[in-house]
């Protein structure tokens, strides 16, 4: 007989722990090997039963799910990860692929589509849910923001003047009048409200943050 394949589930919330356990036990070829609800738990489970397919929650307590993938893959680099998430846009697909995960799955889904995407990661594929996959061809054409305009553009999602983003990061405001325009080329907008509106739907910024 074929050995199953072996999984490990990181999620925060129990119930969703409870019904991916229900779901992957009704499949023979599955087998749930463990389970936590946080990133640094996860590295220690890894490590202790080598699962073939890690699903990981991308919202976790502390290191989040995009972290934790990068420092499982950094100690086990033959780890497969999918993420699963609220969150649609295509930074957020795009952070997860940077970080090392072979898939990305909406939680909006149906559960069979989990299985599903469980399947093709241990077969050494990639699965991402409907959609997902063009959001992040759209986004490796795009320049990505520095890090200081990161700072920037949290500022302008948070309703605040260019006064407040200058003194709030010690620089002038010219200074960041330049990070704006740079970060309104980079989006293809033309102004904040633009910005803000592109901002959240992309997942560049989470208003929940």
């Amino acid at each position: 007989m074929k050995s199953r394949i072996r999984i490990l589930v990181v999620d925060d919330h129990a119930m969703v722990r409870f019904a991916l356990s229900r779901a992957i036990a009704r499949e023979r070829d599955l087998l749930l090997v463990g389970e936590t609800g946080s990133g640094e738990d996860a590295l220690r489970l890894f490590e202790e039963h080598k699962p073939d397919v890690v699903v990981m929650d991308y919202k976790l307590p502390g290191m989040d799910g995009t972290a934790t993938t990068g420092a499982l893959l950094a100690r086990f680099p033959e780890a497969r990860v999918v993420l699963l998430s609220i969150y649609e846009g295509s930074e957020d697909v795009w952070r997860a692929i940077q970080s090392g995960a072979a898939g990305y799955v909406s939680k909006s889904v149906d559960i069979d589509e989990v299985i599903q995407a469980i399947r093709h990661i241990a077969a050494g594929l990639s699965f991402f849910s409907a959609g997902l996959a063009e959001k992040l061809a759209s986004r490796k054409a795009e320049a990505s923001l520095s890090e200081r305009e990161m700072d920037v553009l949290r500022h302008v999602v948070a309703g605040r003047s260019n006064k407040e983003i200058a003194t709030s990061l010690y620089v002038t405001q010219s200074t960041v009048k330049r990070h704006l325009e740079s970060i309104f080329s980079k989006l293809h907008v033309v102004d904040r409200t633009q910005a803000t509106a592109a901002a959240v739907q992309r997942g560049i910024v989470h208003l929940d943050q």
